[in-house]
């Protein structure tokens, strides 16, 4: 059996994903990138080979994706996040036609065609606002687990309203809050309405009106519920979510990968 690998070394995880010649997968890991890419990369592949329990000369062909993709030297391609993230929903979710992907420090929305290529995107990399890195820096300011906060929104009523998405102003803006007193549960949905919002503003350039349109969302922020939630609501569309969106784009190299091996 023949077996290929997709790596996506992002700004916060790096994530394999290894699928069989069918195109099912074998196995999958998401490793914390840290200070060392080059050591993330290589923990992620030894973890999804032991899992699979096969040799590493069973991977005949490898693909890599994100910021870090030309770290992985046996590669046959370095592919786009875009065009990673399109392949990989498409092959859980098979009738999306608009994606959000937000990840560790950017934010993307995908439109595919149908043909199923990308046909339009727009990206949000010059800001860590609304990404993983933002919510970590929250979650800090609350105290709370990061994990935790697509929970803690329920209930709350959604009156407040952050002013600031600048991630060093709205830590400063939280802390302010919660010394008036503010409810942590009201915190959050702001934090996650704020999201939402800008968000929003991404999709539409590139499909202004959703009517009749499936979306999907991926990337690690896709884990919050309450983030998931609100975006719905902003989009006033329901909102598809894999079931581990933090290695589509791995998986989306993993299946191109299968593409472009040697016959």
């Amino acid at each position: 059996m023949k077996y290929f690998l997709g790596i996506d070394i992002g700004s916060l995880s790096c994530d394999a994903v290894l699928i069989d010649e069918s195109g099912k997968v074998a196995a999958w890991a998401v490793v914390p990138t840290g200070a060392r890419n080059l050591a993330a990369i290589a923990k992620a592949r030894e973890e999804v080979v032991r899992q699979a329990g096969i040799r590493e000369s069973d991977v005949v062909a490898v693909v890599s994706t994100g910021y870090g993709r030309n770290r992985v030297e046996d590669r046959v391609a370095a592919v786009t996040e875009i065009t990673c993230h399109a392949r990989g929903v498409l092959s859980e979710l098979t009738a999306t036609q608009v994606l959000i992907d937000i990840g560790g420090q950017d934010s993307k929305a995908v439109r595919i065609g149908p043909d199923g290529k990308v046909a339009n995107f727009s990206m949000n990399d010059k800001c860590a606002a609304g990404t993983g890195r933002f919510l970590e820096a929250m979650a800090r300011a609350l105290e709370v687990d990061v994990d935790d906060l697509g929970e803690l929104d329920e209930g709350a009523n959604g009156g407040l309203k952050l002013s600031s998405m600048c991630t060093v102003f709205a830590e400063s803006e939280v802390v302010s809050l919660l010394a008036d007193g503010a409810a942590v549960p009201e915190i959050v949905r702001g934090l996650h309405r704020a999201i939402a919002e800008r968000t929003r503003a991404l999709v539409k350039r590139v499909a202004p009106s959703l009517d009749g349109l499936q979306v999907a969302m991926t990337g690690g922020v896709a884990r919050n519920k309450g983030v998931v939630r609100a975006l719905s609501e902003a989009l006033g569309t329901p909102i598809r979510v894999p079931g581990e969106p933090d290695t589509i784009g791995a998986l989306g190299a993993a299946l191109i990968a299968r593409d472009r091996a040697e016959p």
